[in-house]
Formats: structure tokens, sequence, C-alpha cells
């Protein structure tokens, strides 16, 4: 609007303007011709009144030139006030001088990172951006008004001492040139610079006020422009950081949950809201002790010790009872959270759910106990095949001797409680030998040795393992009544088996399957009670280490030949 009143006020200017200068012209020639008509005394008047329109025409322009400026200065004051893009900002500024001058070329210069003087912006008479092709400039001069802070103003460069013999004047032509230092806070930050290379003494003194007047308001909307560059880009890295730690804070595993001073809930994280079984909305605000009300008289003194004494807690393993999602294991790590003067303004819980993490333990702790641990470890749950493969194997039977008679006389509850007495010091004694405990069978025990882990030793290791075995058993009969006294019988024997995963999908058992196996079992089953027997294949493997004494040959059952057997004794 501003613009449109401007240009009303100049089209009117320049009318009246014109009508002068009409008025003069027809005065001019008037006398010029002198009618002979008129008497002297009019021509004088003329002649006067001719001197002072030629004096009015010559104020008229230089008051328009004046009322120009101001107007330009009124109108770049506007678009600067009207935007903080930079780059338009430096345009609009370099567009009204270049119309003002009456320049060919202008230039906004401004200092780089390095000090130096680059241009920003670079535009011709036509308010059309120039290439960097056309930057044909006088450094001298840019550099002069950089360094000393004050306009240069000269008509023709070509003639003037202070420049004339200056390479760049010279090689392109440069005669009128006008430059100005942009100066924030007695800094120069840059220059105007404008020239002419056509016309000589096109810019006087009003010009060089003028862009001296235009500089200083510019350089105000650089540095303003700037400013709003700075915080907008600043802004946007804030904005990018936090939607980052949003990101980051919504897909952390552990369930995260900060409160305020009063203990209201803040903020929470996805993994908190699988935790609590409630979203977001339904928790922001809501009081700790009512979000977690199964935990409130256990989290209350350690919060306490958050906020008043800005204690941290770690590992805090709490059972909690939640209506949606029932009991779960959780541990709480809590902490202050502090604002930039160091002063708590809530509390920040992290919280794992350690309920699944728990079962499979207690699953695993009971899987152990039915399967060797050795077992247990060379299984991979992604790989699990059927099958197996053939590996040379020593094979431990041990059976308890006269355990049906025995069984006859007593419950089932304390049969089961003695026969467990006697299996647990037999699998103890096979699992400190890394023994594998293959199976239990009612009141039986089947070991292997060099499976699935290899053993070189793996038939002294069996041997051992029987000793111990029988050994630990004497000790039993120490805490137990006469009547309650039993005896395994072992076997041993060594062979080729095929050791692997036997069953299906749904139900596997790790097992040995072959000849070896069932000769070791027919061995154990001529053993009796207290005897360890072994075969002679096993015996010459460990003959250096053991003390024996030969017994009869085994007929035994599925055998075409009797098997020659050996009565361990002790170890040498």
């Amino acid at each position: 609007m501003l613009k449109n009143q401007h240009a009303s006020a100049s089209q009117a200017m320049d009318a009246q303007f014109r009508e002068v200068s009409a008025l003069v012209e027809e005065i001019q020639t008037i006398l010029s011709q002198r009618p002979g008509s008129a008497p002297p005394r009019v021509y004088e008047q003329l002649n006067r009144l001719y001197e002072s329109l030629g004096r009015l025409r010559k104020q008229a322009v230089n008051l328009e030139g004046e009322w120009r400026s101001l107007v330009g200065m009124a109108e770049v004051s506007q678009a600067m006030n009207s935007t903080l893009e930079l780059d338009l900002v430096l345009q609009i500024v370099m567009d009204t001088i270049i119309q003002l001058t009456g320049a060919e070329r202008g230039f906004l210069m401004l200092r780089d990172g390095d000090g130096d003087m680059a241009i920003r912006v670079a535009r011709n008479w036509e308010q059309e951006s120039l290439d960097p092709s056309e930057f044909a400039i006088s450094r001298t001069v840019i550099n002069r008004v950089a360094n000393e802070g004050q306009p240069v103003l000269t008509t023709n460069a070509q003639e003037d001492p202070r420049f004339g013999g200056q390479q760049s004047v010279v090689a392109y032509n440069l005669r009128s040139i006008l430059c100005a230092p942009l100066k924030l806070k007695n800094e120069v930050i840059g220059v105007i610079y404008t020239d002419n290379r056509i016309k000589s003494g096109l810019f006087t003194q009003r010009h060089l006020d003028s862009l001296a007047a235009f500089a200083n308001q510019a350089a105000i909307a650089i540095d303003n422009a700037r400013l709003f560059a700075s915080v907008r880009q600043t802004l946007a890295e804030v904005t990018e950081l936090k939607n980052l730690m949003d990101n980051v804070f919504f897909s952390i595993a552990s369930g995260v949950v900060t409160t305020d001073i009063e203990e209201r809930i803040v903020l929470c994280n996805r993994a908190a809201e699988n935790i609590l079984g409630r979203v977001t909305g339904e928790l922001i605000g809501q009081p700790l002790s009512a979000v977690m009300a199964s935990l409130s008289s256990t989290l209350k003194p350690h919060l306490n010790g958050v906020l008043n004494e800005n204690a941290v807690v770690t590992g805090l393993e709490v059972t909690s009872d939640f209506a949606d999602r029932g009991p779960l294991d959780l541990r709480l790590n809590l902490s202050p959270l502090k604002d930039v003067q160091q002063n708590t303004q809530g509390v920040a819980i992290v919280m794992e759910d350690l309920t699944e993490k728990k079962k499979l333990e207690a699953q695993r702790r009971l899987f152990e106990r039915m399967v060797s641990p050795a077992v247990i470890n060379q299984l991979n749950p992604n790989s699990l095949q059927l099958g197996g493969k053939r590996t040379e194997i020593t094979t431990l039977f041990a059976d308890i001797r006269g355990f049906t008679h025995f069984s006859e006389a007593l419950s089932p509850e304390e049969l089961v409680s003695i026969l467990n007495c006697y299996l647990k010091v037999s699998a103890e004694a096979v699992l400190s030998e890394e023994g594998t405990i293959d199976k239990f069978m009612g009141d039986a025990i089947m070991a292997l040795f060099n499976a699935p882990i290899p053993q070189p030793d793996h038939t002294l290791r069996a041997v051992r393992a029987a000793l111990a075995m029988r050994a630990a058993i004497h000790e039993l009969h120490n805490t137990l009544p006469p009547h309650q006294h039993l005896n395994f019988g072992a076997g041993i024997h060594v062979g080729e088996a095929v050791l692997g995963l036997i069953g299906t999908e749904r139900r596997l058992d790790y097992t040995a399957i072959g000849d070896s196996v069932n000769t070791a079992k027919r061995i154990q089953e001529n053993a009796s009670a207290g005897q360890i027997l072994i075969s002679q294949p096993a015996y010459l493997l460990v003959a250096d280490q053991v003390e024996v004494r030969p017994v009869e040959p085994i007929a035994a059952k599925g055998k075409s030949a009797p098997v020659l057997a050996y009565e361990i004794l002790d170890l040498k």
C-alpha cells in the first residue's frame, strides 16, 4: 500500500515538473525569437522569470532526488521489516540502491569465515541476478572501504589518482564507482558496491549520503535476518534432537516412567505401557501410587530417598500383582530428575519385566534336574534334528538289588522318598565325573561317558563314578535305619553306539542305542549287591589304573558267546 502511495505521489510530482519545464522552454523560445511587437521591458521581465524558473527547476530536481531517496529508504525499511529471509532482504536492498543511484550494477558483500568479502548478491539495473562471469569489480576500492570503514565515491576511476593505476580498474574499464561499508556496532560486516562502466560523473555526494544511510539500515536488517536464521537453525536442530530423543525414549526396551515432584506420571514409553497394561493417555497425570498400588508401600521409602536425598536405587526386585496382567516380577532402578540448576524435579523409574525370564529360569532348573546339564549345554533349540551319529562311549548301568521285595512293605510315598535318596547320591557320583545321566528307570540309572562331550578317559571316568556311587551309598547307610539299607549292582561296557535325539518333534529323548548299551545292561544284571562288573574291552582300557579280579564268564541274554568280565575292587 505504501509503495502505491509513493508511486501516485511520484507521478504527480513528475507531471508538475514537466509543466514547469514546458513553461521554461516556451519562455526560452520567446526570448530567442524576440518579436518586435513586444516592448523591451517585457523581455526583461521574461528573462528574470526564465532565470527564476531555472533556479526553481534545479531546486526541484534536487528535492526530487532527496524525496526519491526518502521514499526508497521507506520502501526498503518496509520491505526489510516484512521479511527476515536474509537472501530476500539483501536482494531488496540491492535493487533499491541501483534504482536510486542509476547504477549499472550493484554488489552486496559480507565477511565470510576467513574475514574476506564474499559476494552474496549481485544485481543489474534490470533487477536480474548477475552471472559469476560478470563479477568484474575493483577489489582495491572494496578492500579500502572494508579496512577503513569509510565510503568511497569516484566519478571516474580511470582518472582518479587513488585508483587509476590499479589493474582491475584499467582491465575492467571501471568509471563511476560508489562503495559504502555495512557497519554494525562500529564493526564492518560487509560493503555495498555500485558502479557504471559507461558513464563518468554519474554519482554525486547526494548519492553517497543516500547509500551510507541505506547501508546503516541494511546492516541492521542483515543482522536481524542472520539472528532469525540462527534461531531458526537452532530451533530446527532442537526439534530434530527432540524427535530423536522421543524416538529413542519410546523405543527403549526397558520400561521408563518419569514423575514430577508430587509423584504424578509425566512421561512413559511403550515398554512401560506393555508392562503396566495401560496406554499412555491413561497414565499421564495419574499418581504413581494409584498406577502401581500393589507396590506403593514398597516404593514409598525409596521414592522419598530419591526426592529428598538425591539417592539412586538400582536393582530393586519386586513382585507386583496388576489387575490386567496378574503377578509380575520387576527389577526397578530409580534416580532423581534434575533441571539445569541441578534441582530435583521428579523421579525417573526404569523397569524391566523379569516375569518370563524367571519363569524360563525355573523351567531350566527343573529341566536340569531331569536331563544332564552337559546335554542341555550342547543343545541348540534352533537346530534340533532327529537322528544321531555313531560314537564310541562307555555305558554305566546301576540297579538297586532286592528293591522289588523291599517295596512290598512300604507305602508309595515312603518308597519314593527312600528311592530318591539312593538315586540322588548315584546321580551326584555320575555328574561329578561329568557323565551324562541318560535316564532313571525305576530303581535303576543309566549313564553315558564321552557323550555328548568328548572325554579321552571316558572309561576311567565311568569306573570312578561307580566306585564313588558305592562309597556314597555306604555313607548313606549311616543316616538310614538298617531296614532301609540297599545296594546297587553296577555294570560297565565300552563300544560304539548311535548317539542322538530319538523320538518326535513333540517329544525328544537324548539317548544311546546299540549293542554296546545292551551289553552293559546284561553285565549289570549279573552283578550282585555292591558289586561293580566291567567287560574285558573296557578293562583293557584301564587295566593299569584299577585293581580287579576275574569272574566267571557271563552268559548274557541275547549273546551267542559268554561275556568276559572282571570285578572292580578299587583304583590303584
